[in-house]
C-alpha cells in the first residue's frame, strides 16, 4: 500500500506574509519539556500514535527534545475544541489530534470530515497519499499557524444509541445525540430528525451513563476501549460515514526554534509513529464488529442500498459545509475519489 503522502515531509516554512504572529525564539535554546495535548489516552490508537512519536523524538535526539503528552485534552480542561487556539496562545506545542475537533478555529482544516466522502479505506488511502492535494492541504496548516508533520488516521465514525436499531435515517429522528463540537456533525444529525448535544469526551461519558443523551458516534476502537457499552449503549451501526485524519504538528514558533537537523528528526519520528499508528487503527477496524458484538451490542452493517439511502440524507448537509470549508480542495478529494471507484 502506498502511504507516501500520509507521512509525507512538508515543504517551506510559511512566510511572515501569512500573517502568523512570530516570537523570538533562538535556534538552539531548546525547553525542558515540550506540551502535546491528545484527547484519549495510550489504551487508543489515537493516544498510542502520540505516545509513539513522543518516545522517538526522545530517544532519537537524545532527550534535547522531550514531548511530554497531556492526554484528556487536559491542558484546555478536557474542552478538545480549544487545542487549535490554545497551541496559537503558546499553551500546547505539538498536536496529535483531529482538524474535527478545531473546526470552530480553523474550518478549512477540516476537509476530511464531510459525510460519507470517503465510501472505504481505498478512497481514504488514495486522498491522502496524493502528493499535490496534501501539499495543499499541508499549505493550509501552516497558514494556521502549525508546521505539518505528518497524518495518521483516526477510524471510521459509527454511531450507537440505547434506544433502538438505526437503520434509516428516520430511526434517528428524536434521538438525543452526543457529538463533538464541529456545527457540521450537528447539522448532519439535524437533518435526519436527530437531537444533536454539543460536549466534550469527559462530560459525554457521565451523559451516556445518566440517560441524558441517548447516542453518541466514535470509531468503534473507541467503543471498545472506554467501553461505551457499559453507559447503556445497547445499539450500533456501523455506517463509516467521516474519517478524519491524525495530525502530528507543531507550533510554528516551537519549530522554527529547533536546529534544521532536529526537525528532520522529529519529522521522520512523525511519520514513523503514524504509520504504526494507522496499523493500530486498521487492525482494530477488521475486528471491531465481531469484538462489539461479543459484548451483547446489537450491530448493524448496512447494505449498500442502506447507505445509499443515508447518503441522500446528507446530500444538502455535505453541499452547505463543502461550500463552507474548502469547495476546491474538496473538489479534487472527490476526483480522486471517483478515479479509484472506477478502477
Amino acid at each position: 500500500m502506498k502511504r507516501r503522502a500520509l507521512i509525507r515531509s512538508a515543504a517551506a516554512l510559511a512566510p511572515a506574509s501569512l500573517g502568523i504572529p512570530r516570537f523570538a525564539f533562538a535556534q538552539g535554546t531548546y525547553r525542558a519539556e515540550y506540551k502535546m495535548s491528545t484527547v484519549v489516552p495510550p489504551a487508543f490508537a489515537w493516544g498510542k500514535g502520540g505516545e509513539i512519536f513522543g518516545t522517538l523524538v526522545r530517544e532519537r535526539t537524545q532527550g534535547r527534545i522531550n514531548i511530554k503528552q497531556y492526554p484528556g485534552a487536559s491542558l484546555v480542561q478536557g474542552q478538545q475544541d480549544r487545542e487549535f487556539s490554545a497551541m496559537r496562545q503558546g499553551i500546547i506545542d505539538v498536536l496529535c489530534g483531529a482538524p474535527i475537533n478545531w473546526s470552530g478555529t480553523v474550518r478549512e482544516l477540516g476537509v476530511f470530515t464531510l459525510p460519507f466522502l470517503f465510501p472505504d479505506h481505498k478512497a481514504w488511502d488514495a486522498v491522502t497519499s496524493n502528493t499535490a492535494f496534501m501539499d495543499e492541504y499541508f499549505a493550509l496548516v501552516r497558514k494556521a499557524g502549525a508546521e505539518p508533520l505528518a497524518v495518521g488516521e483516526t477510524g471510521y465514525r459509527q454511531i450507537s444509541n440505547s434506544k433502538r436499531p438505526i437503520v434509516k435515517p428516520e430511526d434517528l429522528k428524536g434521538i438525543k445525540v452526543r457529538v463533538v463540537g464541529s456545527p457540521m456533525y450537528g447539522d448532519i444529525m439535524n437533518s435526519m430528525g436527530a437531537n444533536p448535544t454539543f460536549m466534550s469526551w469527559a462530560d459525554a461519558q457521565p451523559a451516556l451513563a445518566s440517560g441524558a443523551v441517548d447516542a453518541q458516534e466514535n470509531p468503534l476502537e473507541v467503543f471498545l476501549a472506554a467501553k461505551i457499552h457499559t453507559l447503556g449503549q445497547k445499539y450500533v451501526t456501523k455506517w463509516n460515514y467521516s474519517n478524519d485524519i491524525l495530525l502530528f504538528a507543531i507550533a510554528a514558533p516551537i519549530w522554527q526554534s529547533w536546529s534544521a537537523a532536529d526537525q528532520k528528526i522529529v519529522r521522520e519520528a512523525a511519520q514513523d509513529a503514524a504509520r504504526q499508528q494507522v496499523q493500530l487503527v486498521r487492525k482494530l477496524f477488521d475486528e471491531d464488529v465481531q469484538r462489539v458484538g461479543a459484548l451483547g451490542v446489537a450491530v448493524h452493517v448496512p447494505t449498500p442500498d442502506e447507505l445509499s439511502g443515508w447518503q441522500i440524507a446528507t446530500r444538502r448537509t455535505y453541499a452547505q459545509w463543502k461550500a463552507q470549508i474548502n469547495p476546491g480542495l474538496i473538489s479534487k478529494a472527490e476526483e480522486i475519489v471517483a478515479k479509484v471507484r472506477k478502477a
